[in-house]
């Protein structure tokens, strides 16, 4: 039997790496779809896998953005198919400068065997 947090833990890990290596795929496979963003007082729903588009994110990531990095994931519900956590992930330049720090909540499901982010819910542009 798998453990949830674990693959949460895992798929957070995989968009992150992901994000960071501009590779779209990868990102996309981090996630289940339909996939809900709710930010800055919109909500943008990817339909099906591959709508997640890197362009998109580096348009809104801040200017000179570089990579990211998780600075908290804490669970805050853990089911046997679906996991809330409160995550806060930061964005910086490649001069090491910070762009900024932001708080959300992910929700990370299992979807036909599939775990991925399914939903986030963050204070992010």
């Amino acid at each position: 039997m798998s453990d949830p947090l674990k693959e949460a833990m895992a798929v957070l890990d995989a968009y992150m790496d992901g994000l960071n290596r501009r590779d779209e795929a990868a990102t996309n496979a981090a996630c289940n779809f339909p996939h809900v963003r709710l930010a800055g007082g919109k909500v943008v729903v990817w339909n099906n896998h591959g709508d997640y588009k890197l362009a998109d994110f580096i348009a809104r990531a801040g200017e000179g953005w570089a990579r990211s990095q998780w600075d908290e994931r804490t669970p805050i519900h853990v089911g046997p198919d679906k996991v809330h956590l409160k995550v806060a992930f930061s964005r910086w330049k490649a001069d090491g400068s910070l762009i900024g720090r932001f708080e959300t909540i992910y929700i990370v499901t299992r979807q036909d065997g599939h775990w991925g982010i399914q939903a986030r819910s963050s204070f992010a542009n």
